[in-house]
């Protein structure tokens, strides 16, 4: 494994059909169930900002704010946000975002393999930076598992 700290990659094979797993990526309220967070009525489109209050227990209170950069209909998406920005009284707007990026690939026996990869830690302010780098590093494998855990259901 790279020493890399500028960016995470998480990859899962998910037993779904490649439409199924793109609409519970793209689908806005349907990637909220999964991630824990009230996207209710909001879509996600390009160059478009999407906002809500995180649903997962020990993250009430806290904002999900992403804009979408890309979405490549069942094979790509991508969007910009702030990591691990959890402090409600700092004002991350003038952070430089990361970038998380969404591919999907066909797997054998009619599985996805989902990957995920974060980058643009390098930009995080240094005395956040590794806490971001490592609390994302955790929360991808725990999200990557929750997707799974809801496209089977």
């Amino acid at each position: 494994m790279s020493n890399n700290t500028d960016s995470i990659q998480r990859s899962i094979v998910i037993n779904g059909t490649r439409e199924r797993v793109w609409r519970a990526l793209t689908d806005a309220e349907e990637f909220g169930a999964w991630f824990g967070v009230d996207l209710s009525g909001q879509v996600f489109a390009p160059g478009q900002r999407t906002r809500g209050l995180f649903t997962h227990p020990g993250c009430e209170g806290l904002m999900f704010d992403i804009v979408i950069q890309h979405i490549q209909p069942q094979d790509a998406m991508s969007f910009h946000w702030h990591p691990y920005a959890v402090d409600t009284a700092v004002d991350y707007s003038g952070e430089i975002p990361t970038l998380v990026s969404f591919n999907l690939q066909d797997a054998p026996g009619n599985a996805v393999l989902l990957t995920v990869v974060e980058s643009g830690f390098d930009k995080v302010p240094a005395h956040r930076r590794r806490t971001a780098f490592e609390m994302n590093t955790e929360g991808w494998d725990i999200q990557l598992q929750n997707l799974g855990n809801h496209v089977t259901k």
